[in-house]
């Protein structure tokens, strides 16, 4: 008999854990005052690491050879930074209405972020997809991010988005994107042994992340993020986050129809083109945000990813299947 974490892998992935985790630490042991000082030091040197070891692993080739695919990439960039941050701009009208405005404006953050790479990979290999255009779409996908998502933040989300100006742009580029470009020019004397490390570097991928969570949270819950939250306004963030979830899903499949492609490629496009990256979204976030307000931005996108993975699991076994 299968076991049922065996069928739904998402019971085993253990960055729901490293996120439950951190939002539970930071509810009850929130960091503070020079606590917070130095908590947030460690996450901005563990993302600069992150992305240094982001830039060594993913090979130069493999961009080139996404690029000269665009028959599968333009579209699949359209869909993830065009039209999803049009829907995180919807639903973030929807959500003005009756959740706080940093929540709601989560959702145009939510909207303009770039996809999973892991777990759009996994999905894919589960439901006997295209493994390899899954990789490297995804991975493309995550590079064009570190450029793409925080100006179409800054454009999309007005004028609660006011807070990025030269000085955070100054820190994406110091923290995401100089570390990014050394790993790419050192990569060819230290990839072998990156690769050899792998299960490591997931480790240093979740632990990373997980930092960055708890200090956003840390903020939040200072200023009132358990007492501002009824259970009915759980209920309608967790609702639309669904809708949103469920529209992705729509669109990716049915673009991918009407643009003719294999079925194994339809597949890679569903996960890459619906998922979204808390990967790059929570240390993102780090940098855009102060720590009272990053909380509330990124407690969307933290229920999109544990709703994609639960839901994406069942969704690759039955595609596995093949067509109905």
């Amino acid at each position: 008999m299968t076991k049922p974490a065996a069928r739904l892998p998402f019971l085993t992935d253990p960055m729901i854990a490293v996120l439950v985790i951190a939002t539970a630490l930071a509810l009850v042991l929130p960091a503070a005052g020079e606590a917070r000082g130095i908590a947030s030091m460690v996450s901005n040197i563990g993302i600069f690491v992150l992305f240094l070891v982001n830039g060594m692993r993913i090979r130069r080739s493999e961009i080139a050879r996404g690029i000269a695919n665009w028959r599968y990439f333009g579209p699949l960039m359209l869909l993830v930074f065009g039209g999803m941050a049009l829907a995180g701009l919807g639903f973030a009208s929807l959500a003005g209405t009756v959740l706080p405005p940093l929540v709601a404006l989560g959702f145009v953050y939510l909207g303009v972020l770039p996809s999973t790479v892991q777990s759009a990979t996994s999905y894919t290999s589960l439901a006997h997809g295209n493994v390899a255009l899954a990789v490297v779409g995804a991975a493309l996908i995550n590079i064009a991010g570190v450029f793409v998502s925080a100006p179409l933040f800054a454009l999309l989300g007005g004028s609660g988005a006011g807070e990025i100006g030269s000085e955070a742009i100054i820190r994406i580029g110091v923290i995401l994107i100089l570390p990014f470009a050394i790993g790419q020019a050192v990569q060819d004397k230290v990839i072998d042994r990156v690769a050899a490390h792998r299960r490591r570097i997931a480790w240093l991928d979740r632990a990373v992340i997980g930092i960055a969570v708890y200090v956003a949270f840390s903020g939040a819950v200072e200023q009132g993020l358990a007492t501002m939250f009824t259970p009915a306004d759980w209920a309608v963030l967790a609702g639309l986050v669904l809708a949103m979830l469920a529209l992705a899903l729509g669109a990716a499949w049915g673009m991918s129809a009407a643009l003719g492609l294999p079925r194994g490629d339809r597949i890679a496009f569903l996960f890459a083109g619906s998922q979204k990256s808390v990967a790059i979204g929570a240390p993102l976030a780090a940098i855009l945000f102060p720590p009272a307000s990053a909380g509330f931005v990124i407690a969307p996108l933290l229920l999109y990813h544990l709703a994609q993975l639960v839901l994406a699991a069942p969704l690759a076994l039955r595609l596995a299947k093949g067509p109905a």
